[in-house]
């Protein structure tokens, strides 16, 4: 079976609107993060990283 994908979680909730600045994770991406299956959270993922990216250019 394959390798379950990690929760982005870091434990340091700081939201900011619809987002969380610490791992970002949009709140819905949050809320079902546990119903989301494989692929799901792959691209879950990704767009948190990619925001994340753009959030450090950015400050």
């Amino acid at each position: 079976m394959a390798k379950d994908i990690e929760n982005p979680c870091i434990a340091v909730c700081q939201l900011s609107g619809e987002l969380c600045v610490s791992c970002g994770r949009t709140k819905d991406d949050i809320r079902q993060w546990k119903r989301m299956k494989r692929p799901e959270k792959m691209a879950a993922v990704q767009r948190a990283t990619l925001r994340l990216k753009k959030l450090k250019k950015s400050s």
